[in-house]
C-alpha cells in the first residue's frame, strides 16, 4: 500500500488499555453511587470520548460528566495510564514503517498530555512525527475534530497519502469523513460487524496482517 502518511488510533490499537481505563471508570462512577463489581464489563469505555460514554450510558449532564471525568483521571493519571499493554509486533511495526519512509501520526481521543505519556512509557515515541488528540478539558476529543487538527497542523493536502488504522467505528467513521482510506484492526475492541459497517476498506486480523497491507507493494 503506497499510503505516505499513517494515522494510528492508539487505544485498541497501538495498545490493550483494558485494566486502565475500566478500572478508572469503574472508581468513577463509584463516586456516583454505581457499584461495578467486574471492572471489566467496563470495556465499552474503550474508544469513544469519555463524556460521550457518560451522558450517553449513564445519563448523566455535563456538569455530572465533567465531574465523573474529573475522578476517572484522580485514578488513571497516576496508576491506570500505566495500567497498559503494548500489542505484540507493534513496536517493530512502526520501525518498519518509518524505515520505509512513511510518517505516522497518532489519532487519539485522549488528551494529548497523556498519549505522549504512553507513547514514552513503552518507547515508542520517536516513531511519530505528529500527536494528535484532545485536550485536558476534552475539547477535541471527537474522533474527526482530532483528524482535522493533525490534517491542519500537518499540512496534508493530498489526502489519498492517508490511511487510518483503528480499532472501533469511531476511527473509520472519522476518517471516511475526510475521504480518507481506513483499515480496520480485529485484534482490538471493535467487531468485525462494527467495522464493516462504519465502512472500513480493509480489515485485519493481527499486527503481521496489518504490516503485510501498510508495507506491500502496489
Amino acid at each position: 500500500m503506497d499510503k505516505q502518511y499513517i494515522l494510528f488510533d492508539l487505544d485498541g490499537t497501538l495498545t490493550d488499555p483494558m485494566e486502565g481505563i475500566t478500572r478508572s471508570a469503574q472508581h468513577a462512577l463509584k463516586h456516583f453511587g454505581i457499584d461495578v463489581p467486574d471492572h471489566t464489563s467496563l470495556d465499552f469505555f474503550i474508544g469513544p470520548p469519555l463524556r460521550d460514554t457518560f451522558k450517553e450510558r449513564y445519563g448523566m449532564n455535563d456538569d455530572d460528566a465533567d465531574e465523573a471525568i474529573r475522578i476517572f483521571r484522580e485514578y488513571f493519571e497516576p496508576k491506570g495510564i500505566f495500567e497498559n499493554e503494548i500489542y505484540e509486533g507493534i513496536p517493530s511495526l512502526l520501525e518498519h514503517l518509518t524505515q520505509a519512509g512513511r510518517s505516522l501520526i497518532l489519532a487519539t481521543s485522549k488528551p494529548v498530555d497523556f498519549a505522549e505519556r504512553i507513547l514514552e512509557y513503552f518507547d515508542i515515541k520517536d516513531y511519530f512525527d505528529f500527536v494528535a488528540g484532545s485536550t485536558m478539558d476534552e475539547r477535541r476529543a471527537d474522533k474527526e475534530d482530532v483528524i482535522g487538527y493533525a490534517l491542519e497542523e500537518c499540512q496534508l493536502i493530498d489526502l489519498s497519502e492517508l490511511v487510518m488504522v483503528g480499532d472501533r467505528k469511531y476511527d473509520i467513521q472519522a476518517a471516511k469523513a475526510f475521504g480518507i482510506y481506513t483499515i480496520g484492526v480485529l485484534y482490538g475492541y471493535g467487531s468485525k460487524e462494527e467495522l464493516k459497517k462504519a465502512g472500513a476498506d480493509c480489515l485485519v486480523k493481527s499486527v503481521d496482517e496489518l504490516e503485510e497491507v501498510l508495507l506491500e507493494e502496489e
